[in-house]
């Protein structure tokens, strides 16, 4: 036999199929449609977990998006007091007109204004000649009247002595003892009308009622004085200024009446003329009534002044502390709700909005006073949308408050 041959007859043995043994050919069938069933049914899973895993991501997101984020803050305790700034007006501790109190022409005056002068100084002579000469007519008719009484004293003694004697009637001792008794009648008016006119002639000289200064002159040599009439205006020849106390008059809103204490509430006082410094005084006395038209409470304050540092009649600033009557929290403004009813602010509770309404106290600019409706750890919404709602879930995202350390 041919190679060839050989070589065909061994192509042809193995290209023949191997015949398994008998029962194993079902066998492998099973298993590869099991392996098939599995392979579709982990595809099958796999496609339907990670779409319902995208689903629920999705509806996640959706429903952290359609939930609003709001910024909270929570309020702070208010100081137990607080400073108040009010507009004050400086006047003198006592202020007086100088008037004259007798007719004629003025003579000499001895100081002007700005002048300090003492209680009792001679500020002025005013030159009266009808006054001199009616002094000088009363005294006169005094003298003339001591005479008549001096004679009728001795004819009055006279007679007494010779009553006792029977040399004279009892009705001649009467009529002595009576002409005695008139004449010092007329003693004793003529003595007061020349203690009237000596009097008048006093106040041609005019003195400085009390310690102060000169703070106008209203007068010069040679004027007219007029004491005053019902038809003529009297004239005033000085004002006069007691400056070594002054006062100070504040009107004090009517919501702070309560915290002014005469003797106890103290007070600086500040002027621009004197940047960064304060002068201290003392609330001595309130009006104990609130004006209507302005709703103030008047309120006198004690301000030293020993060395006339400050001039009366200026515009100063009155610092006063006042303390808290109602412990009070501080919100900021813009976490006001403003509603037709009233003010509100929304306050996060459990993850819901809460709208709660508010007594506002003092408006302090950047904050304000919650005298009532909230609570020190509510959780208080800044900057509040106009959607906004009770009841609507929220996200929370923390703020701070102006003047929080942190």
């Amino acid at each position: 036999m041919s190679n060839t041959a050989v070589q065909d007859t061994a192509l042809k043995d193995h290209s023949a199929p191997v015949k398994s043994p008998p029962g194993e050919q079902p066998r492998w069938g099973w298993l590869k449609w099991v392996l098939v069933l599995v392979l579709v049914a982990i595809v099958l899973f796999a496609g339907i977990y990670s779409r319902r895993k995208a689903e629920a991501e999705l509806r996640s997101l959706t429903t952290q998006m359609a939930v609003s984020s709001v910024s909270i803050v929570r309020p702070r305790r208010a100081a137990p007091g607080q400073e108040i700034i009010l507009p004050g007006n400086i006047q003198p501790y006592i202020s007086s007109p100088i008037y004259a109190r007798t007719d004629g022409y003025l003579k000499k005056w001895y100081f002007d204004i700005g002048a300090h002068v003492k209680a009792g100084q001679l500020l002025a002579t005013i030159q009266a000649p009808e006054i001199d000469q009616q002094l000088a007519q009363a005294r006169s008719n005094l003298a003339t009247a001591e005479a008549n009484l001096k004679l009728a004293e001795i004819t009055r003694d006279r007679y007494q002595g010779l009553l006792q004697k029977h040399a004279v009637s009892q009705q001649d001792v009467d009529n002595a003892v009576g002409t005695y008794a008139a004449n010092k009648a007329v003693v004793d008016a003529d003595t007061a009308n020349v203690r009237h006119f000596e009097a008048l002639v006093s106040y041609e000289n005019v003195y400085a009622p009390f310690d102060g200064v000169i703070t106008a002159r209203n007068t010069d040599i040679g004027d007219l004085i007029n004491a005053g009439s019902s038809t003529v205006a009297r004239t005033d020849l000085f004002h006069i200024s007691q400056t070594d106390t002054l006062r100070v008059y504040v009107n004090v809103p009517q919501e702070y009446w309560r915290s002014i204490k005469p003797g106890e509430t103290g007070a600086e006082i500040a002027l621009a003329e004197f940047p960064g410094q304060k002068f201290p005084g003392k609330v001595v006395r309130t009006s104990q009534a609130i004006n209507g038209m302005t709703r103030t409470l008047l309120t006198e304050i004690d301000l030293p002044n020993p060395g006339n540092t400050l001039l009366s009649g200026s515009y100063a600033e009155v610092h006063l502390q006042v303390p808290s009557q109602t412990p009070t929290l501080l919100i900021p403004t813009n976490a006001l709700i403003f509603r037709s009813e009233n003010l509100h602010v929304g306050v996060v509770r459990n993850g819901k909005v809460a709208i709660t309404e508010i007594t506002p106290g003092h408006d302090l600019g950047n904050e304000i006073e919650v005298v009532a409706g909230l609570k020190p750890d509510d959780q208080v919404i800044v900057n509040p949308p106009d959607s906004l709602v009770a009841g609507q879930q929220v996200n929370i995202v923390e703020a701070s408050l102006p003047g929080d350390s942190h």
